[in-house]
């Protein structure tokens, strides 16, 4: 995995990679199964103040946790701190994350997501997997917002091409979740002014 860093512009106080304008991406559940939920090697990043809402979305979701998740969260929690002190979800085996479920053909899905949408709790799922591919980072005292490219999303980016979908659009839901609507709003006339004076 790796973060490619490309110029940026600040809006909102908020640093914008210019990647989320420029690159196509679109989620291709059918050929990728879901995978980025189950590959790697550390949990998905966690805000502190998301454990406790995750705590408290157990009681819902737990009987459709595996037998193996819930043995993990018994001994350690729903997250952990990975080797660079950043608290992450919990895995099973080094790889899937508890909340990871797979279908009968055999795609992964969230629990904590399902349940959300289904309407049974009021937590989606963590912010930093609702936004993926893009991870936000630490630029002095403000937000960078960046692309983070992996070769199993492979099958996104060339969904995202054919269909000419930005990045930025495609997490329309998640971006406004995080950074309010108005934000996104002003992401779009970004958008728009950097393709019009020939940046992207």
């Amino acid at each position: 995995m790796q973060t490619d860093e490309k110029p940026m512009i600040e809006i909102q106080g908020i640093l914008v990679s210019l990647d989320l304008f420029s690159e196509f991406f679109c989620c291709d559940l059918a050929t990728c199964k879901g995978c980025c939920c189950v590959e790697g090697d550390a949990g998905a990043p966690l805000d502190i103040d998301e454990i406790a809402e995750i705590e408290e979305a157990m009681e819902v979701v737990w009987d459709e946790l595996t037998e193996e998740a819930k043995e993990v969260i018994n001994n350690q929690g729903v997250a952990y701190a990975d080797p660079s002190g950043e608290l992450v979800t919990s895995i099973v085996n080094n790889r899937d994350c508890v909340f990871a479920q797979h279908s009968e053909d055999g795609t992964c899905y969230c629990v904590l997501d399902k349940a959300y949408r289904e309407g049974r709790t009021s937590f989606q799922k963590p912010i930093s997997c609702h936004l993926y591919p893009v991870r936000l980072s630490k630029v002095g005292d403000t937000i960078g917002v960046n692309y983070h490219k992996w070769s199993i999303c492979k099958c996104g980016i060339n969904l995202g091409q054919k269909l000419s979908l930005p990045l930025y659009q495609f997490l329309k839901e998640p971006l406004i979740r995080r950074f309010g609507e108005e934000w996104w709003n002003e992401c779009d006339v970004a958008a728009k002014e950097l393709k019009k004076a020939g940046y992207i």
